[in-house]
């Protein structure tokens, strides 16, 4: 299933990546690279908040997770990559309507894990903060 970004009040410049059915389930998603660095991006809906009318942890917890893959694949749909391990830190909350941005850089990349660090942002604010360990699969 293919989302359009404008849908979502997000830039035309991003675009969704397919192929997810769990990532477009809790999202969907969007994306573009900025030369290595993804930069990703999520419209908050009511669906994606908790009891306290913010963005649910598990959802930024899983927004961090896509956008810190992209940044150890390249964002190439040739290379497939999994997530060894995952650490997050909950900096401030987010409500529905926010646009959640990410961008995430390489610490290491190694032939078979890559060490990755992201930010995510409610407009000027961080929202939370996340570095994981990543291993690469090889070509698809």
């Amino acid at each position: 299933m293919s989302f359009n970004p404008e849908d979502y009040d997000i830039p035309e410049s991003y675009r969704h990546w397919e192929g997810d059915a769990a990532e477009d389930y809790i999202g969907p998603f969007f994306f573009y690279m900025d030369g290595e660095h993804p930069r990703t991006a999520f419209r908050v809906q009511a669906r994606h908040c908790n009891a306290h009318q913010t963005v649910h942890g598990g959802v930024l917890m899983s927004f961090a997770d896509y956008t810190l893959c992209l940044g150890a694949n390249g964002g190439s749909e040739s290379e497939s990559v999994v997530t060894v391990s995952c650490n997050n830190e909950f900096i401030a909350p987010a409500s529905e309507g926010a646009l959640i941005t990410g961008e995430a850089e390489t610490i290491r990349r190694g032939r078979n894990m890559v060490f990755m660090r992201c930010l995510l942002r409610a407009g000027d604010q961080i929202v939370l903060t996340s570095s994981a360990v990543i291993k690469r699969l090889g070509k698809k």
